[in-house]
């Protein structure tokens, strides 16, 4: 099947049913990624906001077999 990139639509449908949520690295304005908000390190963001951060760094969500990551468009 392969790595594919996904809409943003699809990550939310993926990050719901895994307890995911946008985050940004505190201290970072543009390093996102997907979490359950554990970590002291991350700030739980919108979803908007977080498209908006990956449209500015042209990066793209990547899913394959349900794992989704955070990597520059192709």
């Amino acid at each position: 099947m392969g790595v594919k990139p996904i809409s943003v639509e699809k990550a939310k449908e993926i990050a719901k049913k895994k307890g995911l949520k946008p985050g940004k690295v505190r201290g970072e304005k543009t390093a996102v990624q997907l979490t359950k908000g554990r970590s002291d390190r991350i700030d739980i963001i919108s979803w908007d906001e977080f498209e908006g951060i990956l449209i500015k760094k042209k990066l793209a969500i990547w899913e394959e077999s349900g794992f989704m990551r955070i990597m520059k468009k192709r």
